[in-house]
């Protein structure tokens, strides 16, 4: 092995994030499953109230409750009643991390304050940049993008194009069965 060789594999083992993986999660649905990849090291807060909300097990049961192909599928709180469910305190904004509202990334839900995000996420199904922080056609503070999908976007696509009733919701429920972390592969 030449210096060079040994330099770049040196690099690497030292630079952060460079051999750690990012976690998945599997969000076991009645359309089938999708993996997300998340970033704890661009949304740290993001991606932890995430998981605090996987580990509690408030995803379970609930349903993508907003659907709009060619946007994006919304889901996380509401049960298939259609009764939101409780959640902890709002969590602050964190979309200015350099991820894009892109197809297959998954991102938190507020409503117009921006420090308004508790569970509710969705997958985007379209380039969806007016959602990004900074973009002078969305409201400038953009959505916090913290993950995407890996595996399971026909299962996205497949929900995108579910049909539809009044306020977007589907005329039959897709429910999140359950949303459970993947192992680590040591």
């Amino acid at each position: 092995m030449n210096f060079r060789h040994l330099f770049l594999l040196s690099a690497a083992a030292v630079t952060p994030g460079a051999l750690a993986a990012d976690p998945q999660v599997d969000v076991r649905t009645s359309a089938g499953t999708i993996r997300l990849e998340l970033y704890p090291a661009k949304a740290p807060k993001t991606v932890e109230n995430f998981m605090q909300y996987v580990r509690d097990g408030h995803y379970n049961g609930t349903v993508f409750h907003r659907v709009i192909d060619g946007f994006m599928i919304q889901g996380g709180g509401m049960g298939a009643n259609m009764q939101q469910k409780p959640t902890r305190k709002p969590i602050p904004i964190e979309s200015k991390n350099g991820l894009k509202n892109e197809i297959g990334s998954v991102a938190m839900a507020r409503t117009s304050d921006p420090d308004s995000a508790t569970a509710q996420f969705f997958i985007n199904v379209a380039d969806n940049s007016f959602l990004n922080w900074g973009h002078p056609r969305g409201d400038g503070n953009g959505y916090t993008v913290f993950g995407k999908v890996v595996s399971g976007m026909d299962v996205v696509t497949k929900i995108a194009k579910t049909p539809t009733g009044a306020n977007d919701v589907p005329r039959q429920a897709v429910v999140i069965e359950s949303v459970t972390l993947v192992p680590d592969k040591k």
